[in-house]
């Protein structure tokens, strides 16, 4: 087995997973393609197909437990991995039930929405309802508008979400502003895909929780998309975006679009497993043109996403 260090993109997936995203990363490190991969296991004693292999690595499907576990461990040895570094990650994989999923609270991923709760306890819905358990994100696009005085001025979001189960008909989201905003001057409104519902807004805090109506219920399975956009101005300069996700996500695109008369001079993307976590995946952005700085971010857990600007 290879003893040295693995590169940064791989050591993360195996770090935080999920799975088919550290398979996919060792592979792609070690530069085989399935057939070499499927001929180097059976050399092992290993039958598995190729087809199953590009259903594992595109997380199509999952390992099931306990019946995979060889196979994950000749995975390791093939792709020179450390032990148990993809074992760990297949866990016990059970259909969720209603309230099987355990979601982290706010306050467990960031102390920055401590108040989120509490806004969201004021919403007659049910627990599930408001962290919206029955929807599965699969992209979110945030672009960020800052003006001339560094400040954030507007934030359009677009979701696409896909419903685990059947009659989902809204979505909650919360929002805090930059330090000094004023959050019951914040505008929102609505774009394709949704209309916005009630509001709770806590002053002291500056943070805000919203409700996004579809006007219809999903059928499980279906993917829909909506979009809406929060219009602030009030607050100081930005230090940059932190998207809170209380669960995994296939795809972020974050972008800040920054005032011709305000340039930053460093804007980094990371993520962060909670708010106390070190920073990992840390990667310098590009101003391009049109003054817009983008982080995507691939398969993430559940954590912090994050864009920090440096004005000085």
């Amino acid at each position: 087995m290879d003893n040295g260090p693995l590169p940064e993109r791989l050591g993360d997936a195996l770090r935080y997973g999920p799975f088919h995203r550290a398979l996919r990363e060792a592979i792609e490190y070690r530069g085989l393609s399935l057939t070499r991969l499927t001929a180097h296991l059976d050399r092992l004693g290993v039958k598995i197909g190729q087809s199953t292999l590009s259903y594992w690595q595109r997380g199509l499907r999952h390992p099931e437990v306990p019946r995979s576990v060889d196979t994950v461990r000749a995975l390791e040895t093939v792709l020179r991995l450390p032990s148990d570094s993809l074992v760990v990650l297949i866990g016990p994989r059970q259909r969720a039930g209603r309230h099987d999923e355990v979601v982290p609270k706010f306050t467990e991923v960031s102390r920055v929405w401590q108040d989120a709760p509490a806004l969201l306890a004021e919403f007659d819905a049910a627990p599930e309802t408001k962290t919206n358990a029955d929807l599965r994100i699969e992209s979110v696009h945030d672009f960020i508008q800052l003006g001339a005085h560094r400040e954030q001025r507007s934030q359009t979001t677009r979701f696409v979400v896909t419903a685990a189960r059947p009659g989902p008909d809204r979505y909650f989201a919360t929002w805090g502003g930059d330090e000094g905003c004023l959050i019951d001057r914040v505008e929102i409104a609505s774009a394709e895909g949704c209309r916005l519902g009630r509001v709770r807004r806590q002053p002291a805090s500056g943070v805000m929780a919203m409700e996004f109506l579809f006007d219809r219920h999903l059928a499980e399975g279906e993917t829909h998309v909506f979009c809406f956009t929060i219009a602030d101005g009030s607050g100081g300069p930005s230090p940059g975006m932190q998207r809170t996700f209380l669960r995994g996500v296939g795809s972020y695109l974050i972008q800040l679009g920054f005032h011709r008369r305000a340039m930053p001079s460093r804007v980094v993307r990371q993520f962060r497993a909670h708010d106390q976590a070190e920073p990992v995946g840390r990667e310098g952005l590009v101003c391009g043109l049109g003054r817009v700085s983008s982080g995507y971010f691939t398969n993430l857990p559940a954590g912090l996403a994050e864009v920090v600007i440096d004005w000085a």
